[in-house]
């Protein structure tokens, strides 16, 4: 039976998917880093200890943890809504002390079971925030990527996107070239081979543009990188906890949603067992590594998990190889002074592109008006609350509570010759689980035919609704079985 402590033994294939992921990672990490504002140091310490750290209890053998694009922004959130801004003296160790209270969360919430409070944000809040958060980032990484972003005028973050796809006249024609080169390398590349490393290619290419023509701003001006290891502290500025707590809640919480959602579905495919509780206190104990490293939290990143699990990782221990690897490259940081603004702009963006989702957005009115409302209200939110997105994610948990209250979930049943087809109406989130279990469980018991769930275009069902089909369903008789109408509204089996 498998533990908590059980050692796997490392393949030579997760080496080889460790040193694929890491090829990716270190030039992102300098990206994210900047999202969060912090100094693009900061964002290889993030992807060295912390990943070795999460590879010693995580439960998914393709989990990739480290900087991500969506956690940097609610970080950057996080500390100028606590008052403090990037030029504060204390700013990078308040991003470790914000570190250590989202890992405290995470571990606090895995140790006690308590996993199923990720599922607080609801699917269609998630959804909202991510696409409204993506068109944020995206929005920071265009001056850059135009080579706008010194004379683009001080102002929120979309207006300052908006002044520079306006003004032409203040583009750098190199930066412009570097953005298009890199961006088709990154997303033409994946039509080669999915496994093209883009994104080292991009790096090469604009280190390599950048020592031609020094026209365009790279990473070492006018501070170069600093080489060596982190140094390991406790030293935090532990008055501020306070300020912080929310802002590390929020972080614990959405931060998690995401790569959950990405490791059941590779268990689900695979069909092994993930354990959401484990990966939820190794994921604390990687951002409170993250903090006494020098670095800021960390979450799973969809898109370098994907990438692990297709260069063929076998264990968790590929996560470990590509943190030792980002450890190991901190000695030759040197090498990236040279990398232009506009190809990290460009990384960023074609990183996060995907998760823009105006068609599951507009598709959401098809089915429950009252989930479309949340994800839309959350999304016009994240937008206008700039920068500070947390107070969003806050507002859609009350706006889910309020539309579970005053619209409980009911069960409608439609019994024909051969099936019944029950069909949810109203919230189906962690308030109303029980009560989704009790119905449920009353239908299937007077059940002489399959039953099929009919869930409508709506978003993916989290865990916790899948277990409890699970759960029902076993206990059906007569040979019947509980099914799910998947998109091309094909029965599925629970």
């Amino acid at each position: 039976m498998s533990t908590w402590f059980d050692a796997p033994r490392p393949t030579a294939a997760d080496l080889i998917a460790g040193v694929s992921v890491a090829l990716i990672l270190i030039p992102q990490s300098l990206a994210y880093a900047q999202i969060a504002e912090m100094p693009v140091v900061t964002g290889l310490f993030a992807s060295a200890l912390p990943l070795i750290a999460f590879s010693l209890f995580a439960s998914s053998p393709y989990l990739q943890t480290g900087p991500v694009a969506l956690t940097s922004l609610l970080t950057l959130a996080a500390l100028q809504g606590a008052g403090f801004e990037s030029g504060d003296q204390n700013y990078v160790v308040l991003g470790g002390l914000l570190a250590l209270i989202v890992g405290g969360f995470r571990l606090t919430l895995g140790l006690a079971r308590l996993g199923w409070m990720a599922y607080l944000i609801s699917e269609p809040v998630r959804i909202g925030f991510t696409s409204g958060a993506t068109i944020i980032i995206i929005s920071s990484q265009l001056p850059k990527a135009l080579g706008a972003e010194v004379a683009a005028p001080d102002g929120s973050t979309i207006g300052r996107a908006i002044w520079s796809i306006g003004h032409p006249g203040s583009w750098s024609s190199g930066a412009v070239a570097l953005t298009v080169i890199t961006l088709l390398v990154m997303l033409g590349g994946r039509r080669l081979h999915r496994l093209f490393p883009g994104v080292f290619v991009a790096v090469v290419v604009g280190i390599l543009y950048s020592g031609a023509d020094d026209s365009v701003r790279t990473v070492g001006e006018p501070n170069p990188i600093p080489e060596g290891l982190p140094s390991l502290s406790l030293d935090l500025p532990w008055e501020s906890a306070g300020a912080l707590a929310i802002g590390g809640l929020v972080i614990a919480l959405i931060g998690f949603a995401e790569p959950a959602s990405i490791a059941r579905e590779f268990a689900k495919q695979d069909r092994t067992v993930w354990n959401a509780n484990r990966e939820l206190a190794a994921s604390g104990l990687a951002n409170m590594t993250a903090a006494v490293s020098g670095a800021f939290p960390v979450g799973g990143s969809f898109s370098r998990s994907s990438i692990n699990r297709l260069a063929g990782a076998r264990t968790r221990w590929s996560g470990g190889v590509t943190g030792l690897v980002a450890l190991l490259f901190l000695s030759f940081a040197y090498v990236l002074n040279g990398l232009p603004h506009a190809v990290l702009g460009a990384i960023v963006i074609g990183a996060v592109l995907s998760l823009v989702k105006p068609l599951t957005l507009i598709g959401m009115w098809r089915g429950s008006k009252v989930e479309a409302g949340l994800a839309w209200a959350t999304f016009v939110a994240t937008l206008l609350l700039t920068p500070a997105v947390q107070w969003a994610v806050l507002l859609g948990v009350a706006l889910t509570g309020i539309a579970h209250l005053l619209k409980p979930l009911t069960l409608k049943v439609d019994t024909s010759a051969d099936r019944t087809v029950v069909s949810p109406s109203g919230m189906l989130w962690l308030g109303s689980y029980r009560s989704f279990e009790q119905q449920l469980s009353a239908i299937v018991a007077d059940a002489r035919h399959d039953v099929v769930m009919d869930f409508g275009p709506r978003p993916d069902l989290d865990q916790t609704a899948e277990e409890i089909m699970d759960r029902v369903g076993a206990t059906m008789a007569n040979g019947c079985t509980l099914h799910v109408l998947d998109d091309d509204r094909q029965t599925q089996p629970t």
